[in-house]
């Protein structure tokens, strides 16, 4: 079975997000990708791999990523994270991180970590 990555980036971090999907998108493309809504199009868009997309963060969309990890059907999660920036949904963010810590699945917040991630599932 295929495993699942969950991406998600704030504003501030989108073009960050691409230019890590795109530098990783043949490793990515053996996974099933979800996201939220604007990050989610933006891969689509630019890397041309299928996304399956949830609604933007401040509508939800961190909270529906989180009830999947919750049911075990995510295997990691790249949030890159504004800390420089408040978010007016920052109680879904922490929930997001909380679930993750729960549940066990890896959460990377920066680029660095989340090279670390990724190289992990090629052990796998």
């Amino acid at each position: 079975m295929k495993k699942t990555v969950a991406l998600i980036a704030h504003d501030r971090k989108k073009e960050e997000m691409l230019q890590f999907v795109l530098t990783h998108k043949e490793q990515l493309s053996q996974y099933n990708l979800i996201a939220t809504a604007t990050t989610g199009r933006i891969i689509k868009e630019n890397a041309g791999l299928p996304v399956t997309t949830y609604l933007s963060g401040p509508l939800g969309g961190d909270q529906q990523i989180g009830s999947r990890i919750a049911c075990q059907e995510v295997d990691i999660v790249v949030f890159l994270r504004d800390p420089l920036t408040a978010q007016p949904h920052e109680p879904d963010i922490t929930a997001l991180l909380r679930i993750c810590d729960v549940h066990n699945i890896p959460v990377a917040t920066n680029t660095a970590t989340a090279n670390l991630v990724l190289q992990s599932l090629l052990c796998d």
